[in-house]
Order: C-alpha cells, then structure tokens, then sequence
C-alpha cells in the first residue's frame, strides 16, 4: 500500500526540536500495523498505519508537557492491547469504537465509524476520569492532529513562562479553539453533528468550547 505523506508529523518534530522541547523516537516494528488490518473488528487508521511505519514510538516536547505516541514495535504490542482494553471497558458507554493511539492523562482515538471516503479517521480526546466518559473532538484525521499540536506548542511556548516553572500554562484543547477552527474538515464534521453521539456526557463547559470551535454560539 502507497505511503501516506505525513506532513503535520514532519512539523510536530521539527517543532521540538527547533524550540528545544525534547523529542524521544524509536523505530518501527518489522511489520508494523497496516492500513485496514482489524483491531477488535474494527479497521486500522491509513494514517496511524503510516505514522507507525515510521516510528514504533515517540514522545513530543518531553520538556514540557509530553505527548505520548503508544509503543507498537517488536518490544510492545500497545496499540492492540489498548484496543482490547477500550472495548472491554468503554466502548459500551462511549456508543462508538475508537481506537487509542496517543496520550497520558488523556487518551487520544480514532473513530472508525466516521472515516472519510479515504478511510482516514478522525480523532477524539477522551476523558475517562469522570463518573461517564467526556468526548471532545480535535482533529479530522491523525496528521492533522499532529499538526495542531505542534502549532499549540509553537504558541503557548511563546506567550508562557515555561521554562521558568516548567510547564505550559494553558491547556490542551481548552484553550487552542483558533487552532482548531483551523482545521475545516473538523469544524465541518462538529456543525454536522457527526460527534454528538460521542459528545453525549459533555458538561456545558465543553458545549461552550465546541462553538467556539464552529464558531458558533451556544
């Protein structure tokens, strides 16, 4: 299968890098992941699949807040086992399979379900730390995704004191709505209510954020 040009990748890296915010990779497994290859019955995302044929694993902007790529390589099989574990523990409640493929706190997924007609899937943040899980939309395919990060580490790095208390002080995706306004596909998907099946426990906080990001009013 044609290899899928990663540009938001290429700049989420050459971000940590150029601004010094700490960058760890490790290369890709033999084998790695293929596009359309099921995880528990759902099909592997073509742009996960690129990003993994490229790095095994990755952690962006160590320095600061971290963003952590889930390990799938010879040594570690985490992608498979996160998706095992998600649709043991949360698919039920969230309506929808997603498959996870970063994060810490917070889990970042693709949604199956809401591939386009390239099959390229979107991405969600979920947070599963409340009594039901909180579903925020951020990103229209997985290297759009990398892109928005890397141009909310490029803004908060320049209006934070970072490097004095070692932390960015504004939060992700709180307070990146522009950002993510940028992404059209995304606004396009938000005002069509493709997410509100998965947007179901939201608080009105998050309401408030979403139209902000459709440019809307709530």
């Amino acid at each position: 299968m044609e290899s899928i040009s990663l540009p938001g990748l290429e700049q989420l890296m050459e971000v940590c890098q150029r601004l010094s915010l700490g960058l760890k990779t490790s290369p890709p497994a033999r084998e790695p992941l293929k596009a359309g290859s099921l995880l528990e019955g759902v099909p592997f995302d073509p742009v996960l699949a690129s990003v993994y044929a490229r790095l095994g694993h990755a952690v962006f902007a160590t320095k600061v807040i971290g963003l952590v790529l889930t390990q799938s390589n010879d040594e570690a099989h985490g992608v498979e086992e996160k998706a095992r574990w998600w649709r043991e523990e949360w698919w039920k409640d969230l309506g929808e399979p997603v498959i996870v493929f970063a994060g810490d706190v917070y889990a970042y997924a693709a949604v199956p379900g809401l591939a386009d007609a390239h099959g390229r899937q979107p991405v969600v943040m979920v947070d599963t730390y409340e009594l039901a899980p909180k579903v925020m939309p951020i990103a229209s395919n997985v290297d759009r995704f990398f892109d928005t990060w890397a141009r909310y580490l490029e803004a908060k790095v320049s209006h934070s004191p970072h490097k004095e208390v070692g932390g960015i002080d504004i939060r992700f995706p709180w307070d990146a709505t522009e950002i993510l306004a940028r992404d059209e596909r995304l606004v396009e998907l938000m005002r069509a209510g493709r997410f509100d099946s998965l947007m179901k426990n939201v608080d009105n906080e998050t309401r408030r954020w979403a139209a902000k990001v459709m440019g809307t009013h709530m």
